[in-house]
């Protein structure tokens, strides 16, 4: 094998590229390449970061809605005991209101009977005198006298 200027020149060619690119080339490749990497590191972090957050705001969620539901059974049970004292109190009302009712009536009957009870033992006494008169102006025979008093109990 022979060495000629050809071979010479064509390795002192490939020694200057090689350091051209050495020196010129393969420094901006790895600066690239090394912030890609730099880049992709963040990313995934930012995502496993994000991941986590989103977890931890799922949970919070979860208690606050279950805070939630809570005070909301809470708000419930005391409109019930609410709403039950309301019914009982209307009841009371409706039975006072009843009983006072009730007592209102008693009183107008009561007067009603004392009215009737009065306007009846006028028309008695007006019946019994003119049951008085008959008797008196007929004769005192006592079948008369039976006759007049059943009549007069017919009257009544």
């Amino acid at each position: 094998m022979e060495i000629n200027a050809t071979l010479i020149g064509q390795l002192i060619t490939f020694a200057i590229l090689v350091w051209f690119t050495m020196k010129y080339v393969w420094p901006p490749i790895i600066k690239a390449m090394n912030d890609r990497e730099k880049k992709i590191a963040g990313g995934l972090e930012a995502g496993e970061r994000g991941k986590r957050e989103l977890e931890m705001a799922e949970r919070k969620a979860l208690t606050i809605i279950r805070e939630a539901k809570e005070q909301a059974a809470h708000i419930v049970e005391l409109a019930h005991k609410r709403a039950a004292g309301l019914v009982e109190e209307a009841k009371e009302n409706a039975r006072t209101e009843s009983r006072r009712i009730v007592e209102r009536a008693q009183e107008e009957i009561a007067r009603e009977v004392t009215r009737t009870k009065e306007t009846l033992r006028k028309q008695f006494a007006s019946l019994a005198v003119a049951g008085a008169e008959k008797i008196i102006q007929r004769s005192l025979d006592a079948t008369v006298h039976a006759a007049l008093l059943d009549e007069f109990a017919a009257e009544i």
